[in-house]
Parts: C-alpha cells; structure tokens; sequence
C-alpha cells in the first residue's frame, strides 16, 4: 500500500493518529485527484464533528462533493473500499512516516513555486521571497506542543521567572533601567528621529560598546559604506574625534586594535548592501554564509536603516501602499530576529510634524505607523540648539514591552557627536557637570576611558 493510502486509511481507523497528524497535512500533499477529494471530505468532516469519519460518511458526503466527474466519483468510491490498516503497525512509526511525506511534499511544492516566480508567472511575489519558501518548507514538522496549560505547567512557569533570560546589556544605565537590564533574544527595537539628530550615532555607539563587552557584532548599512561605519565606531573606540582618525600613525592604530582583539571575545562585522537593495531574506543568507565562512554567530544585529530595506515577500511600487510595505519590511525583520533566538535594532525616519516636533508620538512615524505596531521596542530622538549647545540628547519611550513605560518615559544622555559616543548624565542639575571650567562646552569628553598606557605609542 502507498503512503498516501496508508495516511487515509489511518485518518479514518486510527483516531489517536488522526488527532495528531491532521493539523499538519495539507490536501495539496496528495498528488492524485482522487486522494485529494478523500482527504477534503475526511478533514471537513472532522472539522465539524470533531471525530473521525467512517467509509460509510465517507461515501455519503462524497455524493454531494463538488467539482468531480463521473470518472473521478468512481474512483473515489473504489480507493474508499480498499482503505484498511494494519492493527500491528507502530502509531510512532506512522507519525514518522507522515512527516516525512509531508516535508518531501512540501519542499516539492516550494521548488515549484520558486521556478515559477523566476518565470515571472506570480508578478506580485519578488525572487526575494524564494530562500524564504524554501526555508519554510524545509521547517515543516510536527510540533507536539500544542500549548501552555497555567494549572498544570505552574513549575515551568516558575523556573522561567527564576531564570536569567538571554539579554544583550547597555553600558548606560538608564536603557538598562528601561529594557530591564538590555535587549532580549527575539525582539525589535526601532529608534526614531529626524535628519542628523543621531539615530546612526546611537548604533555606533553602541555595536563599540557591545564589542568591548565580548559580544559579537552584525552591522548592516544601507546607507553609508562599511569604511564609513567603521569609522565612526573608530572614533568611540579611541575617544577620538572622526576628522582626527585619519590622522593617527599606523602603528599606533594598528597597536590600539591588536591589543583590544586580545581584550574582547567580541567581534564585529560590518556589511554594506545598496539603498533598497536588500531585505530579510538577503540577511538571512548573510547569516547563513557568516557562520559557514567565518564561523560567526551574532549576538545582535544592527541594521541602518529599516525604510531603506526592500521587502522579500512582496513588491514595491505601482498600487503599492507604502504602509502595508514599509510594515511587511518590519514583519521580515522581526521574524529574523525570532528565527536566529537575537535582538535586532535598527532606525526610521520621523515624518516633517514628529522632525519639528518637541514631543513626537508614535504616529509621528515616516511613511508606516505599522512599524511602531511591530516593534518590541520604540525610541525618539530630541535634540533642539539649546541641547546640542550642552551636549545633550533627549530619549523618550514611545513604546516598550520589556518593561513600565510610566519609569523614565523621558530621560537625558551626554552625547560627544565628534566620538561618536554617548555616556550617563545626572537627570538634576545635570549642566554644570556637563561643562568645563571657563563653562564652555566639553565636546570631547569621554564616559568610558580605554586604558591607553597598554598601548604604546597612544595618548
């Protein structure tokens, strides 16, 4: 007997089998016509009745099924009496088997999608969707799991509050107070901000920060080059200002970076793709050829900037809505970050009312406010003349599910734009400490000093 026979047969004799299997084969799976057919009418009939069906329901619902000739009735009616099982047959062994076929069938079925979409035969879908097609079918089995029960499971639940949740930390002590000590695995965190009020500088900072802590690095640019980004990462290392970067002797920087790779377990890696030229599907394979490669595995990701990523699933352009686009892109890229178990942060554009804005809101978002839908965490950027004379930079929290939004909705950080480098400030009175001696300001000044007297040759 066939697979596919046996499946049917199955579904109809074996209601523990049934029960465990049904949610997971599709009707497509089935190559013939005539397979297709039973299996529609066993589903639908579980579906209503919540048992399974008999040869005899079978045969009656068969005789108002739609969209058969006499031919294929007949058919039907002749595989529905050769249906039997065999009593000796392992239930485990079956369940094996029918995943089995349901993985074969499903990679079949991705395969030839995919030579259609090259074939431009389904328009509205990209060639970026096809690693993603592939990847689902390649991830199809049987999840067991069906659910949390609160009564029963109540010693999970309990040891999962006792543990120490995978979070990538900040070196300020405010975003560790309001993300309730960092980032956690599998989150979005969007920062928002006009032109040139520092959403790039913030990443900067802190994909230095999170090197210099051992972590490993993905920073992705849409925007600049992968020198430029480098950069200015640079300059926070070396508490320098970016225009006297070019000016350090190889030696000394050389010497700088060599003695920091034996410091940190940390790596970072920086990738630059063309403006909408690349989206999550494109990152996936990233990651993919890093670990192969490299033997990389980021503990985050960064990526500068979300509006400027293309979408994998859909087409831009033409009829498109730049709302359902611009949040597919945010969708993709949240579901990268639960499918690598890594938080990932990345920057939008607020739209001209949020820019000249003094308090910008959520629906202060450029081009989608289903970015804000989508994402864990949502930062805004202020920064008027009078703060920037000073050296500050205002965050307020526009949306936060890791922690009470109420605690620190608005706060203050120091912000050196010529290092490329935020640090803590006190949030009273926090001026005069911001200031040097005459009471001008103290652009350069460093929150984290890197202990230059191990490398010879820097100041």
């Amino acid at each position: 007997m066939s697979i596919e026979k046996t499946i049917l047969s199955n579904l109809i004799y074996n209601e523990a089998y049934l029960r465990k299997v049904i949610p997971y084969i599709k009707a497509e799976y089935f190559q013939s016509k005539t397979e297709k057919v039973i299996f529609d009418i066993i589903a639908k009939y579980f579906e209503k009745y919540n048992r399974p069906s008999t040869t005899d329901t079978l045969s009656v619902d068969l005789d108002t099924y739609e969209g058969i000739d006499d031919k294929q009735f007949a058919e039907v009616k002749e595989i529905i009496k050769e249906l039997v099982i065999d009593q000796n047959q392992s239930n485990d062994w079956l369940i094996d088997q029918t995943e089995v076929f349901c993985k074969d069938k499903a990679l079949f079925l991705a395969l030839m999608e995919a030579i259609q979409i090259v074939d431009n035969k389904k328009e509205a879908i990209s060639r970026g969707a096809i690693p993603k097609l592939l990847s689902d079918a390649l991830a199809v089995s049987f999840d067991t799991n069906v659910g949390h029960d609160v009564l029963v499971d109540w010693e999970k639940r309990f040891d999962f509050y006792h543990s120490d949740v995978s979070r990538v930390p900040f070196d300020l002590e405010l975003m560790n107070k309001i993300t309730d000590g960092g980032l956690p695995n599998k989150s979005l965190t969007v920062i928002m901000a006009g032109p040139y009020v520092g959403k790039s500088l913030f990443m900067a900072h802190f994909a230095a920060s999170n090197l210099q802590d051992g972590k490993n690095v993905l920073y992705i640019t849409m925007e600049l080059s992968e020198e430029n980004v480098g950069k200015r990462i640079d300059a926070n290392l070396l508490r320098r200002p970016v225009a006297e970067i070019n000016s350090i002797e190889k030696s000394w920087f050389g010497g700088f970076f060599q003695k920091l790779q034996k410091k940190t377990k940390g790596k970072i890696i920086i990738k630059e793709y063309p403006t909408g030229g690349a989206g999550s599907g494109h990152f996936r394979h990233l990651l993919n050829e890093l670990k192969i490669k490299k033997n990389f595995i980021p503990d985050i990701i960064y990526i500068d900037y979300l509006n400027i990523c293309c979408s994998t699933r859909i087409k831009g352009g033409g009829q498109m809505q730049m709302y359902s686009y611009v949040k597919a892109i945010a969708e993709e890229i949240r579901g990268l970050a639960v499918e690598f178990d890594l938080p990932i942060v990345t920057a939008t554009q607020s739209n001209r009312a949020g820019a000249s804005s003094s308090d910008p809101e959520m629906s202060d978002v450029a081009e989608s406010f289903g970015i804000a839908a989508t994402a864990d965490l949502m930062l805004v950027l202020i920064c008027n003349e009078e703060m920037m004379e000073k050296g500050k930079i205002m965050v307020k929290q526009i949306k936060n599910r890791f922690a009470d939004m109420g605690v620190f909705k608005k706060f203050k950080l120091g912000i050196n734009r010529l290092q490329f480098l935020l640090y803590d400030i006190p949030q009273d009175g926090e001026d005069a400490d911001n200031n040097d001696e005459e009471g001008s300001v103290n652009f350069f000044r460093p929150v984290k000093k890197v202990d230059t007297s191990k490398f010879e040759g820097i100041a």
